[in-house]
């Protein structure tokens, strides 16, 4: 039992426990803990209290945020034994809610230490909080609430995405809050479900690399300390995109489109797009070739994870993506 504990306690499904044991977290740096009613531009902490557990998220508030008028949110899921700080490093998703001015946030997962290796539990995945059965489902809906309470939230236009286990935590979401979820674009993680259910179509726009090591594009045990002890085997990129092509009732064939390759590195983008869902929706695989475990448009922050490419930005990919499917009545 101490030998599973300590394999689930290091694992990394995405290794970007790395990521957060070189830097500390810089909770009182970088994000202020608000306890009013109403949040002005800025970063803030809050949290909310989920049965017997509290949770915490943080959240920036764009210069831009006009408190008159509803803004849009993009939820964004670390990976497995990451945290808050390592997603706002490695996305650069701050930098886009500047530019556009939706509002960001950033769940924090759980674990047996406070800010560091934490996981959420996304179906058949990941870690502490899939071993606990906590119900990261319910904290993202008292999430929602609670940042409706503290912004003007447009609640037909609240977006999610992640990586690697964030990403596994978007598909869960959208399968089970699909009435609060208006499309998502997890990257590196796929479904971890056998099915998903959503009670509405939700738009799904998938980034995977054909190279990644750690959430095989074919499914199968990855690279990280789960896979290698053959605890947790992923479903293959194939998998997720036909459950949601059936879900949302799209057509089976897809139009693919091959992306510009402005940096010629042998990592081309192709773009395949399922269309003619229920009211509107599409599912769209944005296929890296060799791409690894990896933000699109963003250097990796640790080598190990693999290669980027610079063909496209994911932030601006998904963005566009999300103007185009708010959340039908």
């Amino acid at each position: 039992m101490k030998r599973i504990a300590k394999i689930l306690f290091f694992s990394t499904i995405g290794i970007l426990t790395f990521l957060v044991l070189t830097r500390p977290f810089r909770s009182s740096a970088e994000s202020v803990i608000d306890t009013s009613s109403k949040l002005l531009a800025g970063d803030f902490t809050r949290s909310v209290t989920v049965g017997d557990l509290k949770r915490r998220y943080r959240v920036h508030v764009p210069a831009k945020y006009d408190a008159t008028k509803p803004t849009p949110v993009i939820i964004v899921f670390h990976g497995g034994g990451g945290n808050p700080e390592s997603m706002v490093r490695l996305t650069g998703m701050n930098a886009k809610s500047e530019q556009a001015g939706f509002i960001v946030v950033y769940p924090f997962g759980t674990g047996r230490l406070e800010d560091h290796m934490l996981t959420f539990n996304g179906g058949e995945c990941c870690g502490y909080a899939m071993q606990n059965k906590i119900d990261d489902v319910a904290f993202t809906r008292a999430l929602l609430d609670d940042l409706a309470a503290a912004t003007n939230l447009d609640t037909n236009r609240v977006f999610a995405t992640g990586l690697s286990n964030g990403g596994i935590m978007s598909h869960y979401v959208a399968s089970e809050l699909s009435d609060h979820i208006a499309a998502i674009a997890p990257v590196g993680g796929p479904l971890m479900m056998e099915a998903c259910h959503p009670q509405r179509a939700v738009s799904v726009m998938h980034f995977h690399g054909t190279g990644d090591e750690f959430a095989p594009f074919k499914g199968g045990f990855g690279k990280g300390a789960l896979g290698r002890a053959g605890i947790t085997e992923f479903r293959s990129v194939e998998h997720t995109i036909q459950s949601w092509v059936k879900a949302n009732g799209c057509k089976p064939e897809a139009e693919v489109v091959a992306l510009p390759d402005k940096a010629d590195d042998g990592m081309k983008c192709t773009r395949k797009t399922w269309s003619g869902g229920k009211d509107g929706s599409e599912v769209v695989l944005i296929e890296i070739e060799n791409g690894g475990h990896t933000w699109p448009g963003n250097e990796p922050t640790v080598a190990m994870l693999g290669k980027s490419t610079k063909d496209i930005s994911a932030n601006d990919l998904m963005w566009e993506f999300f103007q185009r499917h708010p959340l039908k009545p």
